[in-house]
């Protein structure tokens, strides 16, 4: 385990070069991997563990995704099979569901859980609000997780590309005293890029405030809101966009990911660096309540709540599909199909 300075803290973290492929496929060479579910987090690990060379089953219901399974060459009777027979089959269980269908699976599956299993994760939702979710695995299996910090797909793709996304890792509970070897040696075999340790607490908390936050939530606030005072003052459709996305995301994303937001600015007009310095405060001041107000709540399990209610309802994805149909039909997102269309390499 490598330490690594982190802003002037010091945390420690696991690298593929310590923690080669062949330590892990050893460490997993007697386990069955099954994973439940193949929506998000389901193929791109699934596939990047048996392309690893791990013994790996799927367990899906049948249907549209099922159909998805089977295309990526998962075989019926073999290597795929129903949530139950896959998690009756496998020494490692993968709950790779949606938090939602985990609620409804866990007393079906709960019985295969035999001592000596492992019950793993990829999100800490289940575990950390179980007075909410009621799973609460027994005693007598390890419950760890490996989260990767990015969807399933591009956790696909960047292994196919021969790169690795960065997972955060824990052990919850290790009733075998190989619980840690057993994450670890999972996390490098979805393709981890390193791996930082967690806790399932502190996984959720962070998580749900990203996707909340500066991931999703908040970041579609901020483009909308400047993207409607150009509007309103005049603005056409294609300049609000192009000033409020489009350089945001082809242009200046790329400059802070390689080197940082220091660099960016340096790579920007002076006009531009000053603005920059001189409105960052206020922006920082009038949204850290917010985000503050945000962690409060998924702290105190009221997000899990909202989101456990909504899920159970019976008309929640007809309704899912009207909010993002109105996202999707929303004129700047309108506009933005319009604009990828005219980019160079569409042309």
């Amino acid at each position: 385990m490598a330490q690594m300075n982190f802003g002037g803290v010091t945390e420690n973290v696991v690298t593929r070069e310590e923690f080669p492929l062949e330590k892990a496929r050893e460490i997993l060479k007697n386990e069955t991997i099954a994973v439940l579910g193949y929506g998000v987090q389901g193929p791109g690990q699934a596939c990047n563990l048996r392309d690893n060379g791990f013994n790996v089953i799927v367990g899906q219901r049948e249907g549209k995704t099922y159909d998805k399974a089977v295309a990526d060459g998962w075989v019926p009777g073999e290597t795929l099979f129903s949530i139950e027979e896959a998690a009756q089959r496998g020494t490692i269980v993968c709950m790779l569901l949606s938090d939602a269908a985990q609620i409804a699976v866990w007393p079906k599956i709960k019985p295969y859980l035999t001592a000596g299993k492992a019950l793993y994760f990829s999100h800490g939702f289940g575990i950390t609000y179980n007075d909410q979710t009621n799973i609460i695995p027994p005693q007598d299996i390890d419950v760890i997780m490996v989260a990767p910090k990015g969807s399933g797909t591009s956790l696909r793709t960047m292994f196919l590309e021969g790169r690795g996304l960065n997972s955060s890792y824990a052990v919850y509970q290790d009733a075998t005293g190989h619980a840690k070897e057993r994450t670890l040696a999972f996390g490098i075999g979805i393709g981890s890029g390193y791996l930082f340790e967690t806790t399932f607490k502190r996984e959720v908390y962070s998580d749900l405030t990203g996707e909340r936050g500066s991931l999703m939530g908040a970041i579609q606030g901020l483009l909308l809101a400047q993207y409607e005072v150009l509007r309103e003052h005049g603005h056409s459709p294609s300049e609000a966009f192009n000033e409020t996305v489009e350089e945001l995301t082809q242009s200046l994303m790329p400059l802070f990911a390689k080197n940082g937001m220091d660099w960016m600015y340096a790579n920007c007009s002076t006009t531009a660096q000053r603005g920059a310095l001189d409105w960052m405060g206020p922006f920082h001041d009038a949204i850290k309540p917010v985000m503050e107000k945000l962690y409060q709540s998924v702290a105190s399990g009221n997000e899990a709540r909202i989101s456990i209610e909504s899920n159970s309802k019976p008309d929640y994805r007809e309704k899912l599909n009207a909010e993002l149909k109105a996202l999707r039909e929303s004129e700047m997102w309108q506009t933005a199909v319009t604009v990828r269309k005219l980019r160079p390499e569409n042309n």
